[in-house]
């Protein structure tokens, strides 16, 4: 099972109003082979480039594991992932490579925050680190050799998991790899960093400086209730999110 954390990218933001009132084995032997990683790299116009969108986001239609093939965890460069994903499907094409190499996955899930009225939507890769690379493999159990090093002499590119040899994955790891890549029909979740009862501080706005406890989320607005002490007696406030901080990090 492959575990790490996660690691966000925000994308475009779109503009809303929100309201706010108070056991594969690798090949032994290395043949010299042409690289097509030179022109893998080439802008889409001259360089065929395959689909990544529809490659990297499987569809209810299609299997776990295509038929012959096994999938693998390829460990890569931090923040190079959809790079070196890119780049591993364009170098397919190039080299005629689509017999032994399918999807090559790298899954995330989107998010939205609000903040000054905006809607930000973040992504964020379930897996930083790896890529996800469905193959076919000899009838020795190896990796075609000419793909063992089309993939490994790629720029970003580290090692496959498993020691001393590429591993395929178990079957209920590629499910839930294939769940969390199939791109939502509905709008990402609004995410909210707060718990209903939490002590929390107010970091701007007329209310800066004053403390309360949270009473209700309203994520569809990206805002907060929360209870103040005003004057004695106690209000709801209804405030973005962002303008909190929890009180024990204030």
């Amino acid at each position: 099972m492959i575990e790490g954390e996660q690691q966000t990218t925000p994308t475009e933001q779109q503009p809303e109003l929100a309201s706010e009132t108070p056991a594969a084995e690798a090949p032994a032997e290395t043949t010299s082979e042409a690289s097509a990683e030179t022109a893998a790299a080439a802008p889409a116009d001259t360089a065929p480039a395959a689909d990544s969108q529809a490659e990297a986001k499987p569809t209810n239609d299609e299997p776990i594991v295509q038929p012959g093939m096994s999938w693998f965890a390829l460990r890569v460069a931090s923040n190079k992932e959809s790079s070196v994903r890119d780049t591993l499907l364009r170098k397919v094409q190039i080299e005629h490579k689509t017999e032994f190499v399918g999807r090559i996955l790298v899954p995330t899930e989107k998010s939205r925050t609000f903040k000054n009225g905006k809607i930000k939507i973040t992504e964020t890769k379930l897996y930083p680190g790896y890529v996800f690379v469905e193959m076919k493999l000899e009838d020795d159990g190896r990796i075609p050799q000419d793909v063992f090093f089309l993939i490994k002499e790629t720029t970003g590119v580290g090692d496959f998991v498993g020691t001393p040899r590429p591993t395929p994955l178990e079957l209920h790891e590629v499910e839930k790899i294939q769940m969390s890549s199939r791109a939502p029909e509905e709008e990402p979740e609004v995410r909210m960093n707060f718990e209903k009862g939490e002590h929390v501080t107010i970091k701007e706005g007329p209310f800066e400086g004053y403390e309360g406890s949270v009473d209700e989320l309203l994520p569809e607005k990206g805002l907060v209730r929360v209870l103040v002490t005003i004057f004695g007696r106690q209000a709801p406030i209804e405030i973005e999110e962002w303008k909190l901080a929890k009180a024990d990090e204030a």
